[in-house]
């Protein structure tokens, strides 16, 4: 049975850095790449006020989650973080790149900005479990909807979503941005919170 707990452990940091890899490296792999410039990069931005984690009963990280609200997100880095792993150019295109994506979140709002369970741990009910303590989250700080957005080709997250009663509201194209992100559209989708 799995223990969901607001945050991220610090003995869970270097596990978390790796399941968002291997969650989200095949998306962000051309511009956060190569893996371990990705992982230096991640380890300066993850911020674990903004997580919510699955935890085995032997304190094991099966699943994490990540939120974005207008005043912050679980891996939101600026200029500076970029530089010091990519130095200067790198940085300069890698942060335009950033910039050019939808963005699921404005003012008001509140998103999830990324969910993973460990591949040993799926089929267990972890990710409805983040999905719901997420969804409690958002009603915490006075939110009446949780947005996010999913990769067209990311069809069992489509589903789990689904399930958990989200419902489309929006799609964006990735134009010439599929090439180097991997998919050429995203669906929004919204659900609302009682």
């Amino acid at each position: 049975m799995a223990r969901i707990r607001p945050g991220l452990a610090a003995g869970h940091r270097a596990a978390a850095l790796s399941l968002y890899w291997l969650a989200f490296g095949p998306k962000l792999g051309r511009l956060l790449g190569p893996e371990t410039r990705a992982l230096a990069y991640l380890d300066r931005v993850l911020c674990p006020e903004q997580m919510i984690s699955a935890v085995s009963e032997r304190g094991e990280l099966l699943g994490i989650a990540g939120f974005r609200m207008a005043r912050g997100a679980v891996s939101i880095g600026r200029l500076p973080e970029m530089v010091a792993v990519y130095g200067r150019f790198g940085a300069f295109w890698r942060c335009a790149l950033i910039r050019a994506l939808p963005q699921a979140v404005g003012p008001g709002q509140f998103s999830i900005d990324g969910l993973a369970v460990f591949d040993a741990a799926r089929g267990q009910g972890i990710g409805a479990a983040l999905i719901e303590a997420l969804c409690t989250e958002a009603r915490s700080h006075g939110f009446r909807d949780i947005l996010l957005d999913v990769a067209d080709a990311n069809t069992p997250a489509r589903a789990l979503y689904e399930r958990e009663g989200f419902v489309p509201c929006g799609r964006d194209r990735m134009g010439p941005l599929r090439l180097i992100f991997g998919f050429s559209a995203s669906t929004r989708m919204v659900r609302h919170l009682a």
